[in-house]
């Protein structure tokens, strides 16, 4: 409350012994400390009944809702990370044998995929023989392509 050092109390106890003198101080002493009681009882007493006024008013209630809002765990953020890292960790379970309109997909699939392979190996061979012809022929000049039919001179 005060900031008083043992050396601004010293300088007030010789000031208060030689103005008030040795035989009245002692009762001067009790005096100060029923006066500091009473101003202590009655600050108290004033926190007390600033407390219950917010009591009534519902400030507790409202201080615990602030306290929680500011806390993660009645958040619910701890249930939400645990919720993430289970996403994050789920594998979705295959079935360990496949059903009859399931194989037949599979089969029909493998099919699809064995006839583009070979389509495309067809294709890649075909590409190669193309380039190598010219390679080993010389090259005669192309014929110019034919002229595209106007669509003026037939109308």
């Amino acid at each position: 409350m005060f900031d008083l050092g043992w050396t601004e109390l010293l300088l007030i106890g010789v000031v208060a012994l030689i103005v008030v003198g040795p035989k009245d101080l002692p009762g001067m002493f009790r005096t100060l400390g029923r006066f500091t009681a009473k101003a202590r009882n009655m600050a108290r007493e004033f926190q007390r009944a600033m407390d219950d006024a917010a009591d009534e008013a519902g400030m507790k209630e409202t201080v615990k809702d602030l306290k929680d809002i500011a806390n993660p765990r009645k958040m619910g953020l701890d249930a939400l990370n645990d919720a993430a890292e289970k996403f994050e960790k789920w594998e979705p379970k295959r079935p360990a044998s496949p059903g009859p309109a399931t194989a037949e997909l599979t089969e029909e699939r493998a099919a699809q995929a064995e006839k583009i392979r070979t389509a495309m190996a067809d294709k890649a061979q075909a590409r190669r023989n193309a380039e190598a012809a010219p390679a080993a022929a010389p090259e005669a000049p192309a014929a110019p392509p034919p002229p595209a039919p106007d669509s003026k001179s037939d109308a």
